[in-house]
């Protein structure tokens, strides 16, 4: 389920939409909490929400690129 996403100014703050499908994948609801790891050296973010054994993970275009 790679998807390359933007971020989004909501605020003062910045923001990753989640794709609706992954939403009901995990059982995502407005409201969890969510976990953030940052790996620096791997320009990447891990994103684990709280009661959902599955994760997410987004990296940026570089590092998805690579990927291919």
């Amino acid at each position: 389920m790679d998807k390359i996403r933007k971020v989004i100014k909501t605020g003062h703050s910045l923001a990753i939409t989640i794709p609706s499908k992954a939403i009901k994948d995990f059982g995502v609801k407005e409201g969890d909490s969510a976990q953030v790891k940052v790996n620096k050296s791997r320009s990447s973010l891990t994103f684990s929400f709280s009661g959902h054994p599955r994760q997410l993970s987004f990296m940026d275009k570089s590092a998805a690129k690579e990927k291919l």
